[in-house]
Parts: structure tokens; sequence; C-alpha cells
């Protein structure tokens, strides 16, 4: 596999690992819902790098789908490199916009989306499929990145979407009126991708011979190899109208001659009006198709929208003008529709959260199907609550004058509304060589883990609970002595001693584990590996 080379790669190739942990920290009076907590939909104002690195305790692994809009890198959009990277050079880079005349412009971006899009994957379920939009300046270096980090075997398409209707005049040479969507699975898990059935795809189906089993199409009944090639394939069939028998001079058929007399006695043989087809094509019905349909990797602007659909929505929903190029919901709706195979509980991730229009299709969907996929959105900048935030409101809450009913009753739902605060840094808790108290040791991984506050008074080291919060009942299997951590370990005894179930699914913190997947979902147990730093010490 070719090998992408960039300046300044190796001094990002591992700087994901050296982002801090930071809190996030809820913002009541800009959240719609009783009570802010990480495990409602999510709005995230600050540096994508940094908050995808605080999403990691809450949702690692648990990620369906990503869907992200990065800068397109056109030396238009006055982007900057903000990453904070441990060299002298890219220190130099910081805070500098990015403009057309920047001959190291395409290295800032790759430096910039390398940790992210390592994140990225980390956070992704091994089920989960990424989706990145971006255009001709910089879609070969996307391949060949996201070759590296996901692996070449792992491409799915570089779809190509129309965009636009019309071409511009203004163009000098070439106008443009399609982006990719470049497409990767995290493992070979996805096998299979299916557009629902529609009746744009079932318009091919007829039925005009009053067919009782419904509408049907038709498909050659001719085989592609000669008759030398598929000898026993090469019979003679009955023609029902000129009573001859015949054959192909050439090919042989495509079915065997006992398949062929089922055919014959279930009348799926259609040999055109009044037998004028001088071969045989047979009936596939539309009643017997189960599943949805292959997708293409050309998606015209009819099928998933363009950006000046994007555009008048975002107009109707808060004013006009207001953010450039924003995506049409019925793309991000077609996105998902491919990628979610359930409408229960997925996650689906945005980091480039924008004019929210992630947000924005996934409760459209909840709202036609009674699903309760869940949204996760990050901006950086600070329209995150004048924009990003107060689209996500309004279309909740219903949009008085929209054209689109639903909208305007208000899709529903909720968001909690989080902004980044202090590092949490394992080297204060562990204050200096010491190994933290058990209680020390249980806000951080309660906190990082849930999202939501620690209360000390909840503790139960004798039984290992550490607190509750919506979604778990969280438990710590620790204690500051080094040889009772190479000694412990989640077994059959220690899952037993959690006691009866009562409801709420059981977080377990522990060294390390000896019980199998099987084991863990009896005991519906998710196990959590105690934070690596602590293996460090010595006691």
């Amino acid at each position: 596999m070719a090998i992408l080379n960039f300046k300044g790669k190796t001094f990002v190739q591992n700087h994901h690992l050296a982002v801090k942990f930071h809190q996030l920290v809820p913002k009541k009076d800009l959240s719609l819902t009783d009570k802010a907590s990480l495990n409602d939909n999510l709005i995230i104002n600050g540096d994508n790098l940094k908050a995808l690195k605080a999403l990691l305790p809450t949702y690692a692994g648990k990620v369906k789908c990503i869907y992200i809009d990065p800068p397109y890198n056109t030396g238009n959009e006055k982007w900057a490199y903000n990453d904070n990277v441990n060299s002298p050079m890219m220190q130099e880079w910081l805070g500098k916009v990015v403009d057309r005349e920047d001959l190291t412009r395409h290295d800032k971006w790759l430096c910039m989306m390398m940790p992210r899009l390592k994140l990225l994957r980390e956070l992704l379920r091994e089920d989960g499929v990424i989706f990145v939009n971006i255009d001709d300046n910089e879609v070969h270096h996307l391949r060949m990145l996201m070759d590296e980090i996901f692996g070449a075997d792992n491409f799915l398409a570089a779809i190509a979407w129309e965009k636009r209707f019309t071409r511009s005049n203004n163009a000098r040479l070439f106008s443009s009126i399609k982006d990719y969507i470049v497409t990767y699975r995290k493992s070979p898990a996805v096998s299979q991708l299916r557009e629902a059935r529609s009746e744009k795809s079932d318009s091919i189906y007829s039925n005009p011979d009053n067919d009782p089993r419904g509408p049907w199409t038709s498909v050659s009944y001719v085989n592609p190899a000669t008759k030398a090639q598929r000898p026993n394939l090469t019979y003679k069939i009955k023609n029902p109208f000129s009573k001859k028998m015949i054959e192909h001079p050439t090919n042989a058929w495509k079915y065997s001659y006992e398949v062929y007399l089922e055919h014959e006695k279930e009348n799926r043989l259609h040999w055109g009006e009044a037998g004028g087809n001088t071969f045989p094509r047979l009936k596939k019905f539309l009643s017997e198709v189960e599943g949805g349909i292959v997708p293409t990797d050309l998606w015209r602007y009819d099928d998933a929208g363009t950006t000046d659909e994007g555009s008048k929505e975002l107009d109707e929903i808060i004013g006009k003008d207001i953010f450039d190029n924003p995506k049409p919901t019925k793309l991000i709706k077609k996105i998902l529709n491919l990628a979610l195979d359930d409408s229960e509980n997925s996650i689906i991730l945005d980091s480039f959260g924008g004019s929210g229009t992630t947000a924005h299709a996934v409760l459209d969907l909840n709202k036609e199907d009674g699903g309760n996929r869940k949204f996760i959105l990050v901006e950086c900048e600070d329209y995150a609550d004048k924009i990003t935030a107060e689209r996500v409101r309004r279309v909740i809450k219903g949009v008085k004058g929209a054209k689109d009913e639903k909208l305007k009753e208000g899709l529903g739902g909720s968001f909690s509304f989080f902004e980044l605060g202090d590092p949490i840094e394992m080297e204060s808790i562990l204050e200096g060589r010491k190994l933290p108290s058990y209680l020390d040791l249980a806000r951080y991984v309660f906190y990082t883990a849930t999202g939501e506050e620690f209360d000390p008074k909840k503790v139960n080291e004798k039984k290992n609970f550490i607190g509750e919060s919506r979604e778990y009942e969280a438990y710590l299997f620790y204690k500051p002595d080094i040889e009772y951590l190479k000694r412990t370990a989640l077994n059959l005894d220690l899952a037993k001693s959690l006691g009866e179930y009562k409801g709420k699914k059981r977080l377990v913190f522990a060294p390390s584990k000896y019980l199998d997947t099987n084991y863990l979902l009896d005991y519906r147990i998710e196990y959590c590996q105690l934070p690596f730093e602590i293996y460090k010490l010595k006691g």
C-alpha cells in the first residue's frame, strides 16, 4: 500500500494519545431537557479533538454512524490550525489562517485530520460506518489517510453527490456540481449495505398481463456462457405461441432443465406481447423481493438534495444568510437510512456540527418511525449556541409557518448542551507518586464514564458501589495496593457479588476480567478496565 507522507506527520501520528481528557461542563440554560446528561442527545461547544477525547470514556465503541463535513481546504474558508502539538514548526502554525497562498495548507489539513480520524475510529462500533464529505481539493489525500487509519480493505465507496443541478458560468474552466462522500467501515462486521425500497426503485415493476401474483419485472433467460462452456444447460424448450421446440443458436440457458420445467409450470416465462420475443424472459415478482436495494456510488440531487435546498431549510428555520452551504437534511437522512440497521438505539456522531443538519435529520427520522436514534454534535465555533443549538431547539419545538407539517408541529426530543472544561489530569489525582485513594479514583472514573455528577455519599466501598447514573449502576474493584491490582480480576464470583439485577446496566471497573461476553451479558455488565496510568506507579 502506498504511504502518504506530509510535513508534521511524525508529530501528529500519536498526538491523539497525548490529548488530555477534559471535563464536559453541562450548561442547563442552553439545554432543552430537565436534567443535562451525557446520555442525552448532545451538543458540545469546544475544540473537536478535545471533545472527541472527552467522549471516549462514555462512547468508545458505541457509535454506529459518523458523518463529518470538515473544511474542504479551498483556501477561502479562513480555518486555522489550532492543535498544540509539541513541535517548534507546528507551534509556528498555531492560530494562522490557512489561505490559498499557504504552501503548507495541505500539510496543515492532514495534520488536523489525522488525530481526529483516529479518535473517531475508536468511537465507532465494530459494525460502524463513517462518511466524510469532501471535494476535489483534498479527496485524494483523504483517501490515502483513511486507508492508513481504517485499512484499505475497509474502504466502501467514494460516493459522488450531485450537489447542484445547474452549472455556474462564472467558472473559468470547469463548473463543479459534485462533492464526494468518502465512506469506510470500521471492520468486516459490515458485510452488506442496503437502501430502503421506494416508489422510484420499484417503478421497474408493472403488471401488463394482470398476473394475479402482482407487479413483476423480467430478466433474460439466456446465459452469457456458450453451449460449449455449459453443455449441461443446453436443451430445447417449447415456444407456446409457435409450438416449435427452440434453443439459442450459440448460448446456453441460465437454468437447468428441471428448473425450466418448474418455471414453465408456474407460468414464469414471458415471451413478450403475443409471443413476439424470440427467447423467453423470467418473471421476477415484487412480492417476492426481500430486503432493500444495493446502493450506488452516484447520488442524484433529486434523491439526496442540494446545497440550495440546505440553505432554504436553514432560512426557513432561523433566517437568511447566516451560514454558508449547509447540507440538506435529505442527504443526511439518506446516509442514516443506509448506515443504520435499527432505529431503537443507534448513535450518530457529527464532530463538525455546523448548522445542525445532522441533529435535524436524526430527529426527523425519529418522528417518522418512532425511533430512538441519538445524535452527538461537536462545534468549535462560537455560533454553537446561536446557530447549531438554536436550529435544534426550533425543530424540536416547531417552526411556525414551516411548509413541512412535521416541522411546523415540532419533531420532539431533547438535548443537553455541554462546554469543554478543564483537563482531568491523572497526575494531579495521583498526588505525586502515590496511588489515589478509593474515593478519588471513584470520582474520576464515575465522571469520565457517565458524565454525571459524582456523589461521594452514595459510595459503599465494601460493596464496591460508587454511584448510580441515569443509565448505570457503577462499581469499582480497587485498592491503593499494587498486589491487590495484580491479583484482582472480574470473575464469576465478583459478578455474583453485585447482587440482584435492578433494571439498570452495571458498569464495572476492575484491573482485568476473566468473564467472556456471554457472562457479561447474562449479568448485565459493561466492563471497563482501570486507567492504565495507575500501573506506572510502584505504590
